[in-house]
């Protein structure tokens, strides 16, 4: 037989508004403090439009996050090509005006049902490459090539969501090389490296 132990019932004398206790509410961490440029920076942000919907969303974080880390709106100029398999012919171009500090890349190329996304997807990020390095322009891609992908309202709200993430982080190495490319072309300046 299971019995319970009943302790008597304390009263506590009432408490005044004072003396209640407000439970602590945890504080917010400080919004990063991330470093300034020394030099003025500009990005060209380029992006297909297949999966327009999608993709955009990668576009709307970068330049949220990419404001945080001190670089303005103003200071990025946005560019549409039909889809990812153009994508490096208008980098290359950009990255020859010496204009731009940076480009940043962003496509969605999906299986079709057959294997043809996955030849784009390889030869888009290889030619990515070759500019960066042709240029010494540094180029960051947010082109995506998801193993299956349906187009469904779910397929489109996951990736919509995931882009989402890929924009702060191409943000986040896009200001960071910056950073790093900057205190090292100063150190070259100055004969240290």
């Amino acid at each position: 037989m299971n019995q319970t132990l009943l302790e008597p019932e304390v009263q506590s004398p009432p408490q005044t508004v004072e003396a209640s206790h407000v439970p602590d509410v945890p504080e917010r961490p400080p919004a990063p403090v991330h470093p300034r440029f020394v030099k003025p920076q500009r990005i060209a942000f380029v992006q297909s439009s297949w999966h327009r919907d999608v993709v955009e969303e990668c576009r709307i974080a970068f330049l949220e996050e990419i404001e945080a880390r001190h670089i303005t709106r103003a200071q990025v100029d946005l560019f549409e090509v039909p889809g990812s398999f153009e994508i490096p012919l208008h980098a290359q171009l950009l990255a020859k005006t010496r204009r731009y500090t940076a480009i940043v890349a962003a496509g969605l190329v999906v299986d079709g049902g057959i294997y043809r996304h996955e030849f784009v997807a390889d030869t888009v990020i290889k030619a990515l490459m070759d500019v960066q390095l042709k240029t010494e322009v540094p180029i960051f891609s947010a082109v995506l090539t998801p193993q299956q992908f349906h187009d469904s309202a779910v397929h489109h709200d996951f990736f919509r969501k995931h882009f989402v993430i890929k924009g702060i982080e191409v943000a986040e190495a896009c200001a960071n090389t910056l950073h790093s490319l900057e205190r090292l072309r100063g150190q070259v300046a100055a004969g240290i490296v």
